[in-house]
């Protein structure tokens, strides 16, 4: 235990997520050795960022205009919408270069154990944004595991009745994966997700 501005700034970082203990500690007096013009920065970029980056109004990704650059994008596929769950995992996507439709961003996934209900989530968003814009496919791309898995099963009984074409993400054996490491669900998955070569 340290005295006070040092153990704050401790105990602060370590409500980061994983940012344990020790890592809070290392992170504080990493900051305490750097030149004051330094922690400066790191302090107004943090506030920075609270003040001038909010959600899209229409995806809800990051921005910092009404619209993300993805939404105001005209050479966008509007037809398609890939839903995620969290803002990172469109710049995960958007790394690929293989996807050229637009977004949706949930928010996160259904988890009963943590109290979050497809209420909590931007569904009803996605659902408004099928009247007024002419999404024909949405691609789930929630997390492969428990919550979202939850989630796309509970985002396909709602959207295939709409009349919209209703997809997952394929799954499978990652390249460079041994065989042996793989865990049951994951190979049975690439298994049922095999195509013709």
């Amino acid at each position: 235990m340290y005295e006070g501005a040092v153990q704050d700034l401790i105990d602060e970082l370590g409500r980061l997520p994983g940012v344990g203990p020790k890592s809070a500690q290392r992170i504080a007096f990493h900051i305490l050795q750097v030149e004051p013009t330094d922690a400066r920065r790191l302090a107004a970029t943090i506030v920075k960022v609270k003040d001038t980056v909010r959600f899209c109004q229409r995806c809800w990704n990051i921005t910092e205009q009404e619209e993300c650059r993805i939404c105001r994008d005209p050479r966008r596929d509007g037809s398609v919408l890939c839903v995620v769950e969290e803002a990172r995992d469109v710049v995960a996507i958007e790394r690929t270069r293989e996807y050229r439709g637009r977004y949706h961003v949930l928010g996160g996934a259904i988890s009963p154990i943590d109290g979050i209900g497809p209420d909590d989530l931007h569904v009803k968003e996605l659902i408004g944004r099928l009247d007024g814009e002419p999404v024909g496919e949405i691609i789930l791309a929630t997390n492969p595991n428990v919550e979202g898995e939850a989630t796309a099963s509970y985002l396909s009984r709602l959207l295939t009745p709409l009349g919209v074409r209703v997809t997952r993400l394929a799954s499978g054996l990652p390249v460079g994966g041994d065989l042996d490491y793989a865990d049951e669900v994951t190979l049975g998955r690439a298994f049922s997700g095999r195509r013709d070569i």
